[in-house]
């Protein structure tokens, strides 16, 4: 279970994005978090992925509060957190080809020698055939770049996903797919979702139940 208990957060201490906040996500299901552009709702996802410190609060997984936030986070409960964002040019070193890219995560955790054998089958998972993974950024399409974020997320076998705006820069066909092959992994693997976003209508057909923002805030 993923619980945010009391949760207070935001980049400045003196005016919170959130304040109070609980939000539960239980083993295997999706919760769907939905509300406008700018209101808080990815800072709530990057406190969920142990990415942003709340100013109060605890974030506990499976029955441990988080221990650390970032690179500081214990790697157990680091690498149980696959997150993709909305905007995959600022998500992605431009540097680095496709396959590369995919790799990031096993490199980080000292397991690089797996990604010979892991990434070509996850990219073909995800939809990115061989022509494309020895690309870099400026040589594929948001759509192809969003792909290999999402395979990225899950190179890990993450036990959470996080899913922050990431079809909100995709056509309805390329949305289709990814969603797909989130709820194929989470099929498999039993992976709780958080999905958050603006668009009600994709996040009540993907997910058990949707949140409002303003529900969850009290409209703060």
């Amino acid at each position: 279970m993923l619980e945010l208990r009391s949760v207070t957060a935001g980049y400045d201490r003196a005016a919170p994005v959130m304040r109070g906040v609980d939000l539960t996500i239980a083993a295997g299901a999706s919760v769907g978090l939905l509300g406008p552009s700018g209101c808080g709702k990815s800072t709530l996802a990057r406190v969920a992925a142990l990415l942003h410190r709340p100013d109060a609060g605890q974030v506990v997984i499976d029955g441990q509060p988080a221990r650390g936030w970032r690179h500081r986070a214990p790697r157990e409960q680091r690498t149980a957190f696959g997150v993709v964002f909305q905007q995959p040019r600022l998500s992605a070193d431009p540097r680095l080809t496709l396959t590369d890219l995919i790799a990031e995560p096993l490199r980080a955790v000292g397991r690089a020698p797996e990604a010979a054998a892991v990434v070509p089958a996850l990219a073909a998972r995800v939809g990115l055939g061989k022509d494309l993974i020895g690309r870099r950024p400026h040589e594929v399409s948001d759509g192809q770049l969003q792909r290999a974020c999402l395979a990225r997320a899950l190179v890990l076998r993450p036990r959470w996903l996080i899913c922050d705006e990431m079809t909100a820069m995709l056509d309805a066909s390329t949305t289709a797919s990814l969603v797909h092959v989130v709820e194929e992994y989470r099929a498999e693997h039993g992976a709780g979702l958080l999905a958050v976003g603006h668009d009600r209508v994709l996040l009540e057909r993907w997910c058990d139940g949707t949140t409002h923002w303003d529900d969850l805030t009290g409209g703060l």
